[in-house]
């Protein structure tokens, strides 16, 4: 077929996403036919598209003749007989085979030769919509992203009975539409929601399991990895129900356990719990549709501790490299005596000169005083040797993440600390009982795992063991209130909240680029464009570095034993090779060396 003039646009479902597509092309001087066959839906689809478009005018963005053009150029019927003279045809009806393969199918009598008709599926199987159409040449798929007029990314999928000139055509109409188009092959979810819905699953699970409250789940990913939204919010965003509709499709493709959806889905969907839509779903909302969450009975209470905290004036921090110079900084910023132990009086110093820099960085910026800086700095003493640490109330390891040195470390602090003093690691992915079972008072040992670079990530994971007091949980939450970090609770598991949810979704975009499904800049930019991330899982696998990534993932397997955690080859290679990422000048991508 010859490649098509795309003018004329039909787009046949007027939902939430439909409208919005509808309004995209409008603003962007495409003819639109609006086809549903509920006639109120299609009057809110008119009323939707003339409050944006006045929205759009009292912001300054579209003058009033532009809306008034838009409007024009968007008519509405109940007929899918309207599509006769559209140049494409896009169906964005709900999640069910059956109901798009019989628009499709009909659509085919109507529609001109030369006519692209485009699936809105994210899930469903565009290659076996187009096997059950009359010209399988001419469907294929054009994923958008909900808000269709704010989301960049649209995702242009292709399959082997797929027209290159149909998708030239769809392509070139993208970028018209001021949208940035990736070309994906034919796979449950595409790139984007392959990656994002294994995630939102995952987290699903992790909450089922009583791990951690919902409200922790999503703050941690939020302030640990600067996400839009938590992903149990984002769930009740999406639909509850349609959620479990695309994973039901990917486990039915990929037969990955980590795609099978969680009993908690199908409890919630059942229950007509879906989600925003319905008024409840992981959350409770005002009324339905409302994005607005209200208290429920598993709402917590604010300030609730389970013990009471002990006394905590000076705080030692054992360690000498960025973590340890971060974790020393936020605690003498908040007003407590700090002692800083390295292994020598020479790479203490270091560290505090490290602090230093960090705020002079700050006063020139505006962000503290000179003043501020000096009684900062005065709280901070350095030391050679862990004796120094006999006298603090809260004792802080940040060394390297290898079990046998914080062991040794751990039974180290044993002997020096006095008694009383909570001992507590900043490990990663390691056990913080084996920590514990170091000393001779494992009820004094805790996890407090905080973020790079410590004095700006908000979020810390507090880490109880089955051995941990209660009163040192209260006292770390309370000391977190003080240093103005945001603590989320999670028991003594591989990954905690945050690394057991982000790595896997980090090694199954590996796993894309290693099976030649999309190209690593197709999947940063999904992931951007389509998700709202800060950054790509390459960009952000390189910054992490590829060494500590595999580490982690090692460590997640190992745990789990899920076959899809196990870490995808072409990390190990990559690793073997020296290519650790920005620290060695090339990981997935290369760096110029500093």
């Amino acid at each position: 077929m010859d490649r098509p003039t795309l003018t004329t646009v039909a787009v046949v479902g007027l939902g939430t996403m439909g409208t919005g597509i509808a309004e995209v092309l409008a603003r962007a001087g495409r003819e639109v036919i609006g086809i549903d066959t509920d006639e109120n839906a299609a009057r809110r689809a008119v009323a939707a598209l003339e409050a944006s478009t006045a929205r759009a005018v009292e912001r300054e963005r579209i003058t009033e003749q532009e809306r008034r053009d838009a409007l024009a150029r968007f008519r509405t019927f109940c007929d899918l007989q309207a599509a006769a003279e559209a140049d494409l045809v896009i169906e964005v009806v709900p999640e069910d085979y059956g109901l798009k393969q019989r628009v499709i199918n009909d659509l085919d009598g109507i529609v001109k030769p030369a006519a692209v008709i485009a699936t809105g599926t994210n899930a469903l199987s565009v290659t076996r919509l187009a096997a059950d159409s009359a010209h399988p040449e001419r469907v294929l798929g054009m994923h958008f992203f909900n808000p269709a007029p704010a989301m960049k990314l649209v995702e242009i999928v292709s399959c082997v009975l797929t027209s290159p000139e149909a998708v030239a055509a769809v392509t070139d109409l993208a970028v018209d539409l001021g949208k940035e188009p990736i070309p994906v092959g034919d796979r449950p979810g595409f790139v984007a929601d392959g990656l994002l819905f294994g995630y939102l699953n995952q987290a699903a699970a992790m909450y089922e399991s009583k791990y951690a409250t919902r409200e922790d789940i999503d703050a941690a990913m939020r302030l640990g990895c600067g996400l839009p939204m938590g992903p149990l919010a984002l769930l009740d965003l999406i639909g509850i129900d349609t959620a479990r509709t695309v994973l039901e499709a990917m486990y039915a493709e990929s037969r990955d356990r980590l795609h099978a959806p969680a009993p908690i889905l199908g409890q919630l969907s059942a229950a007509g719990l879906t989600g925003r839509k319905a008024g409840r779903g992981f959350y409770t909302y005002e009324a339905p549709g409302s994005a607005t969450v209200v208290p429920d009975a598993l709402t917590p209470r604010e300030g609730e501790l389970r013990g009471t905290p002990r006394q905590v004036r000076s705080v030692g921090v054992a360690g000498s490299g960025t973590m340890a110079s971060g974790i020393a900084e936020v605690f003498a910023k908040a007003g407590y005596d700090v002692v800083l132990v390295a292994r020598s009086d020479e790479k203490a110093g270091t560290a505090r000169d490290r602090i230093a820099s960090s705020l002079e960085r700050s006063v020139k910026k505006g962000r503290m005083s000179a003043e501020a800086r000096d009684e900062t700095l005065a709280r901070i003493t350095p030391a050679g040797s862990l004796s120094a640490l006999a006298e603090v109330d809260l004792a802080v390891e940040a060394v390297a993440e290898d079990l046998e040195v914080k062991k040794g470390l751990f039974a180290t602090l044993d002997e020096v600390c006095k008694p009383g003093a909570v001992l507590a690691t900043t490990t990663s992915s390691l056990p913080v009982v084996a920590c514990a079972r170091a000393t001779s008072r494992p009820q004094d040992v805790i996890g407090m795992h905080f973020f790079n670079p410590a004095p700006a990530m908000k979020l810390v994971e507090v880490v109880s063991t089955v051995l941990t007091g209660d009163d040192v949980h209260a006292t770390v939450r309370e000391v977190c209130a003080r240093i103005r970090k945001h603590p989320v609770d999670c028991g003594d598991r591989a990954g905690f909240i945050v690394n057991a949810l982000l790595f896997p979704y980090l090694n199954n975009a590996i796993k894309m680029v290693q099976e030649h499904y999309a190209d690593m800049d197709a999947v940063d930019a999904a992931m951007k464009l389509g998700g709202g991330y800060p950054m790509g899982p390459f960009e952000l696998l390189d910054v992490v570095g590829l060494d500590v990534s595999l580490a982690i993932e090692k460590v997640l397997h190992e745990e789990f034993r899920e076959p899809g955690l196990a870490p995808a080859p072409l990390l190990e290679h990559l690793v073997a090779a020296g290519c650790l990422g920005r620290k060695s000048g090339r990981g997935f991508r290369e760096y110029a060396r500093r």
